[in-house]
């Protein structure tokens, strides 16, 4: 998901599990962003996929986001971010108010991307 989003990871395992850590990486220089982070906790059933993420030293924010994927008994897919944070950098600092309507439009580009995959499939 986040690599069809120009958004890329790269960790020190190849499957999210909790200790693992992993940096994020936005943009081209001079703007580029990095992101570190370390995975909290995964889920991974029949029904479920998913894991969340702390961020560490260096994140522009301060705080975790999960990402979870679930099919119902109806056969209905459901995706949930569900993110809490508060600013980690003198820039996301600097941009007060315009950091959740950029955290907003990330969520919806996660989605978006998710269901371009999912037709693919």
């Amino acid at each position: 998901m986040h690599e069809g989003m120009h958004v890329h990871p790269k960790a020190d395992a190849p499957r999210a599990e909790p200790g693992v850590t992993l940096t994020l990486t936005l943009g081209a220089e001079p703007l580029r962003v990095t992101a570190p982070c370390r995975v909290v906790w995964t889920v991974d059933t029949d029904r479920a996929i998913g894991f969340a993420y702390g961020t560490l030293p260096g994140h522009p924010e301060q705080g975790e986001e999960a990402f979870l994927v679930e099919l119902a008994d109806d056969e209905t897919v459901y995706f949930t971010i569900t993110a809490f944070s508060r600013p980690g950098a003198w820039y996301t600092r600097a941009a007060g108010p315009v950091v959740p309507v950029l955290q907003r439009a990330y969520a919806y580009a996660c989605a978006s991307t998710l269901r371009r995959i999912a037709s693919r499939a």
